[in-house]
């Protein structure tokens, strides 16, 4: 594995027949791809990460201000050195804050709580919420390619995630001042939804477990978006699809005395979804591996292994 597979989303219009072959064949053996050519416009991602540096760029004291404790991170900001990766010892080295779905009147499930927005940077609302619109449409074309991947009708996806929990990260990884830290930006992990779409960052240090046991620096083409499958789709699937365990390692320098910035969207099903095994993927070779669990559920699951919910 030199790098991960580059598939042009063109032909999601183009030729969905072979859009749909590039994106399932990509996912089978890698769980992760690189969207080029996905419409998502250039200055919208540059602004999105401009406005992230200055978030991060606030007193301290102003950001903690937009932290709520007791509802695991869900929205607002969650401080540096919270949250750590499953099973690993040392938290990871970085900040973030989350937006969800913006929704106007009563929300279709209680999951979806109320955005918190930062009074000292107004247009951060608007150039989020922009970038979550577009991601969210990617999103939900790579699954059409994927329903009918997976033997099932194109529109499969689309009324299982139209109200999902879908969340938007900025993140902000501080530069490295201790060089001797056991903890990295982010352990080796894999992601709790159902698709993850990755925007920026400028900055080298994601790695990809490889299948013969070797970490594989993520290089891509200029501007693509990489997109990787997630441990709900994986158990959609029955672990056809994988959920490829990744990390954010701490650069060398000169990199690691600056900080890195990016935007992931992760795409949830809607809370109320039974993630149960595709029949299509049930095989003698490949018996059913999981039994079913609502996403809720499952997703709650998971926040309490990485210390965003205590119990």
């Amino acid at each position: 594995m030199q790098s991960i597979p580059h598939v042009d989303m063109r032909r999601y219009h183009d030729d969905f027949d072979a859009f749909t072959q590039d994106v399932g064949n990509g996912y089978e053996k890698y769980g992760f791809i690189a969207l080029t050519q996905h419409g998502v416009d250039t200055t919208l991602i540059e602004r999105a990460l401009d406005t992230c540096r200055e978030l991060f760029a606030l007193p301290e004291d102003i950001k903690k201000q937009y932290h709520r404790p007791g509802q695991g991170g869900a929205r607002g900001y969650t401080p540096f050195g919270t949250e750590v990766a499953k099973d690993a010892k040392h938290v990871d080295l970085k900040e973030f804050w989350h937006v969800g779905r913006e929704v106007e009147g009563e929300p279709a499930y209680p999951q979806l709580l109320p955005n918190v927005w930062p009074q000292e940077l107004p247009k951060f609302k608007d150039d989020m919420l922009a970038i979550y619109a577009a991601l969210d449409k990617l999103g939900n074309q790579v699954l059409d390619a994927l329903a009918v991947y997976l033997g099932q009708p194109q529109d499969f996806f689309r009324n299982k995630v139209n109200n999902g929990n879908s969340i938007l990260r900025p993140l902000h990884y501080p530069p490295i001042v201790d060089e001797e830290t056991p903890s990295v930006r982010a352990g080796a992990h894999e992601d709790i939804n159902v698709l993850t779409l990755l925007v920026g960052s400028r900055e080298p240090g994601l790695e990809v477990l490889a299948k013969d046991g070797t970490w594989v620096p993520v290089t891509i083409i200029e501007g693509a978006i990489i997109c990787n499958v997630g441990d709900m789709l994986q158990r959609l699937t029955n672990h056809v699809l994988p959920s490829t365990t990744h990390r954010v390692v701490n650069p060398p320098a000169p990199y690691n005395a600056k900080s890195r910035y990016s935007i992931p969207f992760f795409l949830h099903f809607n809370p109320d979804v039974m993630i149960t095994p595709l029949e299509s993927c049930i095989s003698e070779e490949n018996p059913q591996r999981d039994e079913p669990i609502t996403a809720d559920d499952y997703l709650m699951q998971r926040l309490r292994e990485i210390g965003l919910i205590k119990d």
